[in-house]
């Protein structure tokens, strides 16, 4: 279960100031929802994909015993 700010919360700042796993989180929820959104709810989710696509992706660079090569936000 996502444990983190809302959407409310999170759409009051720049996408360059959210958590990977905020990212990751609202990339998930809105890529499952993408073919009911309206032109908002797609711009929205397109720019979640801009930011993580900046970042790099979501991969991590390599795994250790507490940590595999995904962010997880559940």
């Amino acid at each position: 279960m996502y444990v983190g700010r809302d959407m409310t919360e999170l759409s009051m700042i720049s996408k360059s100031e959210w958590k990977k796993e905020e990212l990751a989180y609202f990339h998930h929820s809105l890529q499952q929802m993408m073919p009911y959104l309206n032109a908002e709810g797609q711009t929205i989710y397109k720019e979640i994909v801009k930011e993580i696509e900046q970042r790099g992706g979501m991969q991590r660079a390599e795994a250790d015993w507490t940590h595999g090569t995904h962010v997880i936000y559940d």
